[in-house]
């Protein structure tokens, strides 16, 4: 019997279970169906299996689209979520808390009690803390983005929010998403959705890397984007970016690789050799973002082919990172399905998790575990 999982109403069967559930009796020999067994908590802490100097971390829900959800505030309600986040993970990382949409609401408003939450309960639970970000095209506040300012006003919001947020966590943060999805799949700069982009191009990247390294000059600093786990126009763009960034003494330290992918499209198979074209530069790499979706029911079930493949593909993304010894993070975006981002932005799709919505095991948590003891 394959060893794999089905999700039915939101809970994840065992594949007995499930056998159970589509009839495994005999008209001569009818007999009560099981009551399925629920799926078991994890055995295993993560944080306790990479090797030395591998950071194993996730996203934190809050804020942002968990803001208008229905449901209480993941992180500050939800204490068996809390403690999953506690005991699993080495480091964490502000899904929403410091995007500039919700940390400031306002010019002159910075709201940082979410962030702050976060890095205590990390500090409390002895994790690092992963800062996600300074400088992006997407879930800018309204007053920015259509504002009317002028080129220096525009540095100076830039320079005082990075100086500001970066300043307040100095020595808590130990890697910034400073530069966050700059290019678009093509490998051109995304100057008609970034507000920065628009006014100075890659020189406000520069700068942002300065001024960051100014307000923490112990802070990991990072580029990080999504569809660049492969070897193609957009990881090439961040390459030359970062030659040129290098040979001009900016402050950058490393290359982030969000790992969002879909069990509808092929693996990024080259995910290592790419991952060794970053620290080859000398620079750090990570894993920053990872979850695999899988095609969903109604119901939010998916099929068995699909779990076994999204096993695969978790499996096969964490070894590669644990196989390039630079790569000192890995997160995952989202520990369970309760809370992941996948179905309001991708429909048809979810189920992207290692957990499912109660909590418990998923085929993908076994493969994160082995390939990192591996």
């Amino acid at each position: 019997m394959r060893a794999t999982r089905l999700v039915r109403n939101g809970a994840v069967l065992s594949a007995a279970a499930a056998l159970a559930l589509v009839g495994c009796t005999s008209a001569a020999d009818p007999s009560p169906t099981p009551t399925p067994t629920p799926a078991a908590a994890p055995d295993v802490a993560l944080r306790d299996l990479p090797r030395e100097g591998l950071a194993i971390g996730v996203a934190v829900a809050g804020g942002g689209h968990h803001a208008a959800s229905g449901y209480p505030d993941p992180f500050g309600e939800d204490e068996a979520y809390r403690d999953v986040i506690a005991k699993q993970f080495s480091s964490v990382t502000h899904e929403n808390q410091l995007k500039w949409e919700f940390l400031r609401p306002t010019r002159e408003e910075f709201r940082f009690e979410g962030a702050d939450a976060v890095i205590d309960f990390a500090e409390a639970n002895g994790q690092q803390v992963r800062g996600h970000t300074l400088l992006w095209h997407s879930q800018n506040p309204r007053w920015l983005t259509s504002g009317t300012f002028t080129d220096d006003e525009m540095r100076v919001l830039l320079q005082e929010h990075i100086a500001t947020v970066v300043g307040r966590y100095k020595g808590r943060i130990v890697h910034w998403d400073v530069a966050n999805e700059i290019f678009d799949d093509k490998g051109v700069l995304r100057t008609e959705e970034n507000p920065f982009l628009a006014r100075f191009g890659t020189t406000i990247v520069a700068d942002a890397l300065r001024w960051a390294h100014e307000a923490d000059p112990d802070a990991v600093l990072y580029l990080n984007d999504f569809n660049v786990e492969s070897v193609g126009a957009k990881s090439d763009a961040y390459l030359a970016l970062a030659t040129e960034l290098l040979a001009a003494g900016a402050p950058l330290h490393g290359f982030g690789v969000q790992g969002h992918l879909s069990t509808q499209y092929p693996f990024p198979s080259d995910l290592e050799t790419n991952l060794r074209r970053f620290t080859d530069l000398g620079l750090e790499v990570a894993i920053t973002e990872l979850d695999v979706r899988v095609p969903v029911d109604a119901a939010g079930r998916a099929e068995p082919d699909d779990v076994e493949k999204q096993t695969d593909y978790y499996g096969r993304a964490v070894a590669a990172c644990v196989a390039v010894e630079r790569c000192t993070s890995l997160t995952l975006w989202g520990v369970t399905d309760r809370y992941s981002w996948v179905p309001g932005w991708a429909p048809g799709e979810g189920a992207a998790t290692v957990l499912d919505e109660d909590l418990a095991v998923k085929p993908a948590f076994t493969a994160v575990a082995d390939a990192l003891r591996s």
